[in-house]
């Protein structure tokens, strides 16, 4: 009886070190950055971007280009979807608003995470987001590709596999690898993952063009800025300045980590 008991033990044992072995590790410093902007107001639809430090850079321009459309909330973390944490950190921002849209990517921290286990992870992700997000109408983000072609290479293959899932959800894409990927890396990245603030403001850019076109407002803007750009007698003239009321909640953190 005892022998047995102890193969068991044996068994039950190397099949946790199996586990354990083929888990994606955390990073010597793991962040966290939640921010949500006009805290108090709800005459606008309320998105949230989630993502990591690409999200977290390009958000304030995003903001911006969101200005009198919606009101932004984000959630960046260095955290892959299998992090222990991640799910719980997700569920608590999901509960803070009813959000419009929700704006989601990860995957940039997780190349080295076995494939197969990174699509388990989203599509628990997946799940949290359709069980606690309410009505949101939810976008799929990829990851941006890297300086490194090897690494580029992997956040591709993510990519593939985030877009699978997608489209079994019926989640439109944000395609942001598409927009940044035949740019001269000499230009627009600043190092190996990031980019510089021209790289940001297009992203920013292509982030608020979807989220717009997901809201119904992307009409309603043109209009908006064929007014502000003739006056009364329809001759082009001077355009007037937007008033916007946007404050943060706290300040921005973590702006150059990935």
């Amino acid at each position: 009886m005892i022998n047995k008991l102890t193969a068991w033990l044996f068994i039950l044992m190397g099949g946790i070190a199996i586990m354990t072995a083929g888990a994606r590790q955390r990073e010597s410093t793991e962040w966290v950055n939640i921010t949500s902007y006009n805290a108090n107001d709800n005459k606008l639809p309320r998105v949230l971007l989630v993502g990591d430090s690409i999200c977290n850079q390009y958000q304030s321009f995003a903001k911006d280009e969101l200005a009198g459309n919606a009101y932004v909330s984000f959630y960046a973390t260095s955290k892959c979807v299998t992090d222990r944490s991640y799910l719980k950190e997700l569920s608590y921002i999901l509960e803070e608003y009813d959000y419009t849209v929700i704006h989601f990517n990860n995957g940039l921290h997780s190349l080295t995470t076995d494939p197969a286990e990174w699509e388990a992870g989203l599509r628990a992700a997946f799940k949290l987001l359709k069980e606690k997000g309410g009505n949101a109408k939810i976008i799929w983000v990829s990851s941006t590709p890297l300086k490194d072609p090897a690494l580029t290479e992997k956040a591709k293959a993510l990519n593939a596999i985030g877009a699978r899932l997608a489209a079994e959800n019926g989640f439109p894409v944000n395609d942001l690898f598409a927009l940044m990927d035949p740019l001269d890396r000499s230009i627009y990245w600043a190092d190996t993952y990031h980019f510089t603030n021209d790289g940001k403001k297009m992203q920013a850019k292509k982030v608020a063009a979807i989220i717009r076109a997901v809201l119904g407002t992307e009409k309603a803007n043109v209009v908006a800025k064929a007014a502000t750009d003739t006056g009364s007698d329809g001759k082009l003239g001077p355009a007037k300045s937007a008033v916007t009321t946007n404050a943060a909640t706290n300040p921005q953190q973590n702006q150059g980590k990935h």
